[in-house]
């Protein structure tokens, strides 16, 4: 237990990282033990557990379009990234019936983390619709076994001009929810991550939904202005260090 004159309870207040533990002996104490345990668990949950399509699809309120990549299941998914970035023929057919001339598409894919898709995609997108009226906007993308360059081939597949991909990125051992964004101006199968801009750490605990919307949008006008995205793409708003140029390929 911390004494009150213990220098580093104010600390551990400011930040989830596991500081100033304290041992038992040799061990670390029982409590700090179980609470890592918990959070490697979670972390191990957050990759293997299924996004539930039908409850977002219900909280988006919105109609949207669901689709599989190649990767027909998490084992493979995990062990074949390439499968996770190609659609299936079933899901292509479907958003080709549904083309058209579109602004912007948003894909919501699981990822490595379906818990962050399933907390923070709908309020997201609810901020983001409301902060970009004048754009026409193709209904929303649920993919599952989803990798983020599966956003190029969606967009491609819906004829839309710039691409939104919304993540469940890699679990951390404080963070097992943290949504990434992933924007690519001009998508089309095959691009890297050079050409495309990404937020990242989403969700009440990081970065604020409001916050990430305002950094998405400076990115698209941005986009839309210059015809391009990523590397050439630069959040140049004074004391933004949360957006990123290019992204990991999750």
């Amino acid at each position: 237990m911390n004494s009150p004159l213990d220098p580093w309870q104010g600390l551990r207040r400011l930040t989830a990282a596991r500081i100033a533990q304290g041992h038992a002996g040799v061990s670390m104490p029982t409590a700090p033990q179980l609470a890592f345990q918990l959070a490697h668990a979670q972390a191990r949950d957050a990759v293997h557990v299924a996004l539930d399509v039908p409850a977002l699809a219900a909280a988006l309120a919105l109609p949207s379009l669901r689709v599989h990549s190649q990767a027909a299941d998490r084992q493979t998914y995990l062990r074949r990234p390439d499968l996770g970035r190609v659609l299936d023929e079933a899901s292509r057919d479907l958003l080709v019936a549904h083309h058209g001339d579109y602004d912007l598409s948003v894909v919501l894919a699981d990822g490595l983390s379906a818990p962050a898709i399933a907390r923070h995609a709908a309020p997201f997108i609810a901020l983001l619709s409301a902060a970009l009226p004048s754009m026409k906007m193709a209904p929303p993308v649920i993919a599952e076994q989803a990798r983020v360059a599966l956003g190029d081939d969606i967009a491609v597949a819906l004829g839309a001009r710039l691409v939104v991909v919304l993540i469940g990125e890699r679990p951390g051992l404080s963070s097992p929810d943290s949504m990434g964004i992933y924007m690519t101006w001009a998508p089309v199968v095959g691009l890297t991550d050079e050409r495309r801009n990404c937020i990242s750490n989403v969700r009440p605990e990081g970065l604020a939904y409001a916050d990430a919307v305002a950094g998405l949008v400076y990115l698209i006008e941005g986009a839309r202005r210059l015809g391009t995205s990523g590397v050439a793409l630069k959040d140049e708003r004074d004391g933004q260090a949360a957006l990123v140029e290019g992204g990991t390929g999750t």
